[in-house]
């Protein structure tokens, strides 16, 4: 049974409105899976789905923020993904009918909508334009992980956090290209497989250079053409 949470959600929350998934339902129908859902609230560093867990409900991100995760036997934590609302996590489950891949934490206060699989293979049935933009989230996701297992095979712990460096820029008004607010040592180590030390270390030569520089709550890339050449010719003594 997936864990239960410490706050049942407003009613005046519950919608599915911003959720992409659903975005070419109409809102008759949308309020029908509404009504479906178990809404929930979690707290920050709350488990919303634990890996192995047997459960298959489909979760819907309304509000918040929560990560992807596995952890080794050592306790070593690897990230996947961060979704925020408008997202969904546990689908795998629900096609397949098998145990979790993955276990997925709260980062802030969320509000989460709960579909069970059940009715949210129904409406993959009735509703085409859903099942069309699941079969692109699910594409869009394994792109991703070919990438990253890509990288983890062949570049080297520094090479790695370059490119995540260029995988959370984005541009900014003025032509600026940032990542905001600054990730954590830990939290961009867990997304690429090194240690905090190796992202420290890689960041502050990266600053040196004049590549990068942190500017009140964001990181300016500087020069994200030269950043994106290091990714691939960087080599570690």
């Amino acid at each position: 049974m997936p864990p239960t949470s410490k706050i049942t959600a407003p009613p005046a929350a519950r919608s599915l409105a911003g959720v992409a998934l659903f975005a070419d339902v109409p809102e008759s129908a949308r309020k029908q899976i509404e009504k479906a859902c178990r809404w929930r609230t979690y707290d920050s560093d709350q488990t919303i789905i634990a890996r192995d867990d047997a459960s298959n409900d489909v979760y819907f991100v309304v509000a918040g923020l929560a990560r992807v995760v596995l952890y080794s036997a050592a306790g070593r934590e690897v990230s996947f993904d961060e979704i925020g609302p408008g997202a969904c996590v546990g689908e795998l489950a629900a096609i397949d009918g098998g145990n979790r891949s993955a276990s997925v934490v709260a980062l802030a206060p969320s509000l989460v909508a709960i579909l069970p699989r059940a009715a949210f293979l129904a409406t993959l049935a009735v509703e085409p334009k859903t099942a069309l933009a699941l079969l692109h989230r699910l594409a869009a996701a394994l792109r991703q992980a070919t990438g990253r297992i890509f990288e983890l095979s062949t570049l080297g712990a520094h090479n790695r956090v370059y490119a995540e460096l260029l995988r959370l820029a984005h541009p900014v008004a003025g032509g600026r290209i940032v990542i905001r607010p600054i990730p954590a040592h830990g939290d961009i180590a867990a997304r690429v497989s090194a240690t905090r030390e190796t992202v420290a270390r890689a960041l502050s030569d990266l600053a040196k250079k004049g590549i990068v520089a942190r500017e009140k709550q964001e990181l300016v890339v500087r020069d994200p053409k030269r950043l994106k050449t290091m990714v691939s010719t960087f080599s570690e003594a």
